[in-house]
């Protein structure tokens, strides 16, 4: 047998999908924040093999760019072979080969499309390859209702006799619980000899991976078969069902985690976490809250109901409520909500708040500082325990090019400002409510721009006779 202290690990991803009915190739389609691929992918590194290849074919103008954005995130080196014609499993496995010529230890062979698989059952999978020397193991997994499933048929001794497809199973074959999930475990050499050896001379006219098994055992060599603790980690994805259920479980994992690492989930059934996202302790996430991409939540914060989130960092006791965001950082002890929406670039110091209704956009908003209701907030700069009057709006475009407003330290503006940018506000400066700022507010100034008002009597008497408000008006005058 080969020397099997090195591994490598073929991932086939070139299939077309047709059930998915989409324009976007199957293993490109997304749960928990990555696509299928990336999940097999992110597996097949777990277990650190001394290669990585994955098979691309349908429609690699997509799926290429896609292994190598996949790469350079896990800082791996992941190989392609392209397989131009679709001829079956055992021709995808020549073709991945051909990305490691000289390799002749252990290859698992995976698929692009059972995102639940985890790296530990394919470490437990090649561990008791190993172990016991065999020339091909294959994973197993047991269903209740196998119907539809390739059986497997093990001997007296427990090892693999044959997998029977179920067209060609007898009734007593049908009956066997046992499944091939489609993920094998190869002695490279084995692999590679066999390969030469298995023909299409079958209904589909392709070369099948499950043949190489037959030859094995014909040559005398062991084939064993490891079952899968779960077998949820095998579901494939091949409709917009599948899809939805491998999300679902992939979902009710990541929820369950945050929950043993100490968060509470108030409502896991509507809470919705991707792989990537960071939860830290005695964070409390209420209903109907989405976290996504590299969302960091600090301890002891509180998240929702009606809340999402991708890719923002949330500060230890913060709170937010039914809010927006995207590519932020909300500092600790900070409020935000409800009703608010954050864009890329918001920076939300340390006990500053995002109050209702409030929209915010490239803002960096110092300590305390607060933006507390009805307002718009975009390039700008605000200095450290300051107020944002209600209602105001940071005008920051003037139909061509963007301007940057900053407002500095204790500054307090009142109701209905309008700071038409580019402009600053002097520390500890004041606004009048209703001021239009165009012009620089030196420290501690007072900015007015008003009019003296001026009261018309009789207005409403004359102009709207006959009107509730007309007659309150004569009542009030004759009293």
């Amino acid at each position: 047998m080969a020397n099997h202290s090195e591994r490598a690990v073929v991932v086939l991803a070139a299939g077309a999908g047709t059930r998915m009915k989409s324009d976007r190739q199957k293993t490109l389609h997304e749960i928990g924040g990555r696509s299928l691929l990336s999940h097999s992918l992110h597996a097949a590194a777990g277990v650190h093999p001394t290669y990585l290849v994955a098979v691309v074919g349908h429609q690699r103008d997509q799926v290429s760019p896609e292994v190598e954005h996949i790469a350079e995130q896990m800082q791996v080196e992941i190989r392609q072979a392209i397989q131009e014609e679709q001829n079956g499993t055992g021709h995808a496995v020549q073709i991945g080969l051909t990305a490691i010529p000289e390799f002749n230890g252990t290859v698992v062979v995976t698929n692009g499309d059972v995102p639940l698989l985890t790296a530990e059952t394919i470490e437990a999978l090649v561990d008791k390859h190993e172990r016991e020397a065999a020339a091909v193991t294959v994973l197993s997994l047991e269903f209740e209702n196998p119907t539809g499933y390739g059986r497997i048929i093990r001997d007296q001794t427990g090892d693999v006799r044959e997998i029977v497809e179920e067209k060609d199973a007898n009734d007593e074959q049908r009956k066997v619980k046992e499944v091939n999930s489609g993920v094998f475990a190869f002695d490279g050499a084995v692999l590679r000899d066999a390969l030469t050896r298995i023909t299409s001379d079958n209904a589909q006219g392709e070369l099948y991976i499950t043949d190489v098994l037959g030859i094995a055992r014909g040559d005398g060599k062991k084939v064993a078969a490891f079952l899968a603790p779960d077998a949820r980690e095998l579901a494939g994805v091949n409709d917009r069902v599948q899809l939805a259920e491998a999300g679902k479980e992939l979902n009710r994992r990541l929820v369950e985690r945050a929950m043993r690492d100490g968060a509470t989930v108030i409502d896991p059934a509507t809470t919705w976490i991707g792989v990537d996202v960071e939860i830290g302790r005695d964070v409390i996430i209420h209903p109907n809250t989405q976290l996504w991409g590299s969302t960091v939540i600090g301890d002891g914060a509180v998240i929702g109901p009606d809340t999402t989130l991708t890719d923002m960092e949330v500060g230890a006791r913060a709170k937010v409520v039914r809010t927006q965001g995207e590519l932020g950082v909300i500092g600790e002890e900070a409020s935000v909500g409800p009703f608010t929406y954050i864009r890329p670039g918001t920076e939300l110091g340390a006990r500053g708040k995002l109050g209702g209704f409030v929209e915010s956009k490239n803002a960096k908003i110092g300590e305390g500082s607060k933006v507390p209701h009805l307002t718009y907030i975009g390039d700008a700069t605000v200095g450290v325990e300051s107020n944002i009057g209600a209602s105001s709006v940071f005008a920051n475009y003037d139909g061509v090019k963007k301007h940057h407003t900053t407002i500095g330290d204790y500054c307090r503006t009142g109701s209905d400002t309008m700071f038409v940018a580019p402009v600053t506000v002097g520390d500890g400066a004041y606004t009048g409510a209703g001021t239009v700022v165009t012009q620089d507010v030196p420290a501690g100034a007072l900015a007015i721009k008003e009019g003296r008002q001026r009261n018309i009597e009789g207005w409403v008497e004359e102009n709207r006779p006959g009107t509730d408000a007309a007659e309150a008006a004569k009542q009030a005058r004759e009293k």
